[in-house]
């Protein structure tokens, strides 16, 4: 099988070159500026998608793991799957609307693809509220696509918000008991579960985002209301430790399910990896989330992860 990585040279994008070609499958390195171990020069963001084109016919699956969100990226690969690890559902919805017939796996990643797979397993009827509580380690230091992803949130409105009237990233709060059993302070955010699955299953999916360390969050909630100053994002520097979780619970049942781990970045390119092989053992034929290729017992045999069982 022949891979194409965008974003290679990412922490996520890394993870999966490595993990990809230890499994014995053929990779090349995509980058924006500098090729680099056998790899091409790709820029998503040029108006001209016809090197993409050109490489995309030399390799079966692509992965954009490169921060990059060009909503007319599939109509340039041709025949290949494409995955994408991005977490913004605008986007997302972007890519399905220009390219409705076109392979693709949407979000293979924390959140969406762990929570989407999670919240897919929840017993759940029409008009049930599903929670999304994310944590992030806020000892991890992420790159500058993750970052200004981060910063677009700050006092930007939730655009698929289950909620009457306006909702701000950030702004509303909600208690979740973590998997210390210590309860924890999250705040709203716009990852895109409700986009993904929420709407055509009937279902109400509020997503909510910690930070390890809470005194980061609270300054995430803070920074939230005075918006003009996003940039101090890219400044605070990396405190506390890289441990994660996400964590769905259905609010009509009670009933929770909790996924664990240590190194997002890496933890996401493990996720993208086995999408991969997945996906070209069994190719989609229209977009789909993450939780059509795959279980949470496929997902709980990759390294650092850990899911209870049904």
């Amino acid at each position: 099988m022949k891979v194409l990585v965008i974003g290679a040279q990412g922490a996520v994008g890394a993870t999966v070159v490595s993990t990809l070609r230890g499994w014995g499958h053929q990779v090349t390195p995509a980058c924006r500026r500098q090729a680099h171990d056998g790899g091409v020069i790709l820029d998503l963001t040029a108006s001209d998608l016809r090197p993409l084109a050109t490489a995309a016919n030399r390799h079966d699956v692509i992965i954009n793991a490169s921060g990059v969100e060009n909503q007319f990226l599939a109509r340039a690969i041709g025949e290949a799957v494409l995955i994408d690890i991005s977490a913004s559902g605008a986007y997302l919805a972007g890519l399905v609307e220009n390219a409705p017939n076109a392979a693709i796996v949407l979000g293979a990643g924390l959140a969406p693809g762990l929570s989407t797979v999670l919240a897919s397993e929840l017993r759940s009827s029409v008009g049930d509220a599903i929670d999304v509580a994310v944590m992030l380690g806020s000892g991890e230091k992420h790159g500058r696509a993750a970052i200004a992803w981060t910063a677009g949130l700050i006092g930007s409105e939730i655009t698929d918000s289950v909620d009457e009237g306006v909702v701000y990233n950030f702004r509303e709060h909600r208690w979740f008991t973590g998997t210390s059993g210590k309860r924890h302070l999250y705040l709203r955010a716009g990852f895109p579960d409700q986009t993904l699955i929420g709407q055509r299953r009937g279902l109400h999916i509020r997503s909510w985002l910690t930070l390890s360390d809470q005194t980061a969050t609270r300054a995430l909630s803070l920074i939230s209301r005075l918006p003009q100053l996003r940039g101090l994002v890219s400044k605070v520097p990396a405190i506390g430790n890289q441990d994660w979780a996400v964590t769905v619970i259905n609010r009509r049942t009670g009933e929770t399910r909790q996924v664990t781990g240590t190194g997002q970045s890496e933890a996401t390119g493990h996720i993208t990896a086995l999408a991969v092989v997945t996906a070209m053992n069994n190719p989609p034929r229209h977009p789909v989330t993450l939780d059509a290729i795959l279980g949470s017992a496929d997902l709980a045999r990759l390294p650092g992860i850990a899911i209870p069982p049904l």
